[in-house]
């Protein structure tokens, strides 16, 4: 089992490509919140259904002032392909592929066994500091509910 980040840690800034091949820098969104969603792999039914989820509630994200984007160690090239087979528009799938899973490994959710990140929701601050942390079994569908339910009161 993964030893994930803590809540009040700070992330590092970082930058990884989305499926356009457009750079995606945390510090570019200061002053908003981003869900990192960490899927295992792309081209898989729970991956896909985690990532139709995030693009089906993108408006309500950005009401609640946060960034959602969709993370797994895949390529640019098979995430874009991947984006355009599940009619995702909105949402950005960032690529952790090289270095290979970078990203989840200094999140402390890299499954070296497997080769890939854990399924887990990550939320930062408006100033890039970890308020919400959560690792999901991998073949279950993480409850957006939860999410948005959490967001909405951390904007109290």
């Amino acid at each position: 089992m993964s030893n994930p980040i803590g809540i009040g840690a700070k992330v590092e800034d970082f930058q990884l490509l989305d499926q356009n091949g457009n750079p995606f820098k945390l510090s570019e969104h200061r002053g908003k919140k981003v869900l990192l969603s960490f899927h295992p792999l792309a081209w898989t039914p729970v991956c896909a259904q985690q990532m139709k989820d995030l693009e089906k509630h993108y408006e309500e994200f950005q009401e609640l002032n946060t960034l959602p984007v969709g993370i797994s160690v895949d390529s640019t090239f098979s995430k874009k392909a991947w984006a355009e087979s599940l009619g995702i528009e909105k949402l950005r799938m960032l690529a952790d592929f090289w270095p290979h899973g970078a990203l989840a490994m200094k999140l402390g959710i890299f499954r070296e066994k497997d080769g890939f990140s854990e399924r887990a929701n990550v939320i930062l601050d408006e100033e890039g500091k970890v308020i919400f942390v959560k690792v999901y079994p991998i073949r279950e569908v993480p409850d957006l509910k939860e999410i948005l339910d959490f967001l909405r009161e951390s904007s109290k």
